[in-house]
């Protein structure tokens, strides 16, 4: 009898941290046939974009080859597609090529995007910072803009210089000291003969503290950190528009910008309203405590495409460690069920909150008790943390050099290779300058 027409098959949509690590537990079980599908062939390591983003990392540092990655399990079959419909009575799913994929278990993790809670403007003229083509483009208006202002330092009055992060969690605060870095340390280098000083990094949230699941401790490291690397902080207040130009805040004031970046929250991907699933808050699927939906036999959801329970009743952050843990966690269901056993309810194991706020300054707090740590104890925890999170060797070691060689030489040579006229900018008055030698 042919086995392989008795097998379980798994089609799991999302090739982020929580749809790989479920397909990574079933690839060593060669009864399942797993199906993996993304609308790109590589896993992207979210966590690190800001670094991209400010050209500390190479995007061959936090970008994957999900086949790579699978390589040595002939069970799974990896797909690139974009699924833009699922119909989960018949656990199916069809791509924007018309093609369907059809399991006895359908697993969705479709992962995130951005959720611009709609402030005006802010689709059309921000840089949201979650994947990797979006890291690419902000990497690129940021070396635009300098290079600009190096050719005719005019268009600094205009906010070429000025650079505006809405949102004060963990990515803003990341992204805010990077860029701040990238400012002090590497572009007076590069451009001497331009007033890098005149540069500002603007942080806007909200609420009155920074890295708001933090301590009170964290909240004020964080901010004194960013102040003496000359971030401009903006707290208590909220957005009400950004425009091609500039950036208008609650309080009558408007920022000259032509770089905006969102990192003012997250909801579903698009899939989640073409599931026919149940939502709640920022439009994710609800899920059951053994991440199976209610009233969809062998159905899913995981990571930031879901909304988890934690053991108090209340959601878990989207963080990569929650989508990883849930995913090795489905897995596990899924062959209980394929053996017969009972489903068990998901156990997040709590390694707590890591923030990188810049060369030497980082905050940690470890464990379900929270222990603190700051500074450059804490910046070396990342450090090691965010290695053993990324996927292959290669990776981690490319990442290492290129972190190693930004610490001691205070320079980014991965920056030179980016020089796309992508995000070229239209400054309106057109001027001519004469360039004697």
């Amino acid at each position: 009898m042919d086995t392989k027409t008795t097998n379980k098959h798994v089609v799991i949509v999302g090739g982020g941290f929580a749809g790989l690590g479920c397909a990574r537990k079933l690839a060593k079980h060669d009864d399942v046939r797993v199906t993996l599908i993304d609308r790109h062939n590589y896993h992207q390591f979210q966590p690190l974009l800001y670094q991209l983003a400010t050209s500390e990392l190479g995007s061959g540092d936090v970008a994957t080859s999900l086949r790579q990655s699978l390589r040595n399990h002939a069970n799974v079959d990896v797909k690139m597609a974009e699924v833009m419909v699922a119909d989960p009575r018949n656990r199916r799913v069809t791509t924007q090529d018309g093609q369907n994929y059809e399991g006895d278990f359908l697993v969705l993790a479709a992962g995130s995007q951005a959720n611009f809670f709609h402030t005006k403007g802010a689709e059309q003229n921000s840089f949201p910072l979650y994947s990797l083509e979006e890291a690419e483009r902000l990497r690129s208006r940021v070396l635009a803009v300098f290079e600009d202002a190096d050719r005719d330092s005019r268009v600094i009055e205009k906010g070429a210089l000025n650079f505006v992060i809405i949102g004060g969690g963990p990515t803003g605060t990341e992204l805010a000291g990077a860029l701040a870095d990238m400012i002090n340390l590497t572009m007076t280098g590069e451009y001497p003969d331009l007033a890098v000083k005149r540069a500002q990094v603007h942080l806007v949230d909200h609420g009155s503290t920074l890295l708001a699941p933090f301590s009170a401790e964290a909240h004020e490291y964080a901010a004194r950190t960013l102040r003496r690397k000359g971030v401009r902080l903006l707290l208590g207040q909220s957005v009400t528009e950004v425009t091609p130009d500039h950036v208008q805040l609650s309080d009558g004031t408007a920022i000259p910008t032509r770089t905006v970046v969102w990192a003012g929250g997250l909801m579903a991907s698009p899939l989640a309203d073409n599931s026919g699933l149940p939502r709640g808050h920022g439009g994710r699927i609800q899920v059951e405590p053994d991440l199976t939906v209610a009233g969809f036999a062998g159905v899913y959801a995981l990571g930031d495409f879901a909304n988890i329970p934690g053991a108090d009743g209340r959601p878990l952050p989207q963080l990569a460690s929650v989508a990883q843990q849930c995913g090795v966690w489905t897995a596990k269901n899924i062959l209980a069920e394929i053996a017969g056993r009972p489903r068990t309810a998901f156990h997040y194991h709590d390694k707590g909150f890591m923030a990188m706020i810049g060369r030497d300054a980082a905050v940690a707090e470890i464990g379900n008790k929270r222990h603190e740590l700051e500074g450059p104890i804490a910046f070396a925890a990342w450090l090691g943390v965010h290695l053993l999170l990324m996927s292959g060797v290669r990776e981690r070691i490319e990442a290492f050099i290129d972190w190693a060689w930004d610490y001691f030489s205070k320079t980014r040579p991965i920056q030179v290779l980016d020089r796309s006229d992508e995000n070229r900018i239209d400054w309106g008055e057109h001027t001519e300058r004469t360039v004697t030698h």
